[in-house]
């Protein structure tokens, strides 16, 4: 039996500036899958291309050249209303700083994604409640963003991220502006809706802690993959030194 990829990315590369000027080429012919269910972490230094990389995944920028196709659908021959269709259906986002909106609930944030698409009131409400139930926030459902704490927030986030069953869920360097408590609930969160709703999970960092709990890593230097790691049968905290030892090789 093999397994679905749920991303694909083929001869990725992405170069910045015209041809007449000075061009700064951020990838390099980047192959590689994520398998359904799977939890990969991307992982390189600042200027490695990572988020670059995330944001060619995400929709967010278009490559120079290769392909990226996201559960089936080829999202660079995408445009107009077919992108922003599959941004709504096809994937979840967690953002470093949140990215919710202060004058709505956290009610009415969770349900962006729903409203977005037409979503009946019932369907949705259904939904967000289902959500917060699994994230264990559903006694903050009637405050503002103001109100919670960034723990609580990125919990938030992570309820609208998932709230539309996406093929993938995406974080970029998500538990970079909490506390390490925060941080540690949101990677266990993170981890949970990987095994138990079978979502894959796609985590662009650079802290070793965090690419810890994914089950594969990619280490990107100077917009290409360098080398890759995989958990296997280790624990978290031996798959941990396994990471630093690798990022001290890497670096050098």
């Amino acid at each position: 039996m093999t397994t679905k990829a749920v991303v694909s990315v083929s001869d990725l590369e992405k170069t910045y500036g015209k041809p007449n000027e000075r061009q700064y080429t951020a990838l390099k012919g980047l192959n590689f899958t994520v398998d359904a269910g799977e939890f990969v972490g991307i992982m390189g230094a600042s200027g490695s291309g990572k988020t670059t990389l995330l944001n060619m995944l995400s929709t967010l920028d278009t490559p120079t050249k290769g392909d990226v196709v996201v559960n089936g659908h080829d999202v660079t021959k995408m445009r107009g209303n077919q992108l922003a269709d599959f941004r709504a259906e096809e994937v979840g986002f967690i953002f470093q700083d949140f990215n919710l909106l202060e004058s709505l609930t956290a009610e009415e944030n969770i349900g962006l994604p729903l409203a977005l698409k037409g979503t009946s009131s019932k369907v949705m409400d259904q939904a967000i409640h289902e959500v917060a139930a699994t994230l264990s926030i559903s006694d903050l459902l009637t405050k503002y963003p103001a109100e919670l704490s960034g723990g609580q927030k990125q919990r938030v986030a992570a309820a609208r991220a998932i709230v539309h069953h996406p093929a993938i869920l995406m974080g970029d360097e998500p538990t970079g502006a909490l506390d390490s408590t925060s941080a540690r609930e949101l990677l266990d969160l993170m981890t949970t809706i990987n095994e138990q709703q079978k979502m894959s999970v796609l985590l662009v960092t650079h802290d070793p802690f965090s690419a810890s709990f994914c089950q594969r890593i990619l280490f990107i230097k100077d917009g290409q993959i360098g080398s890759e790691l995989r958990r296997g049968e280790q624990d978290r905290r031996a798959f941990y030194q396994q990471i630093l030892n690798e990022l001290g090789t890497f670096n050098e």
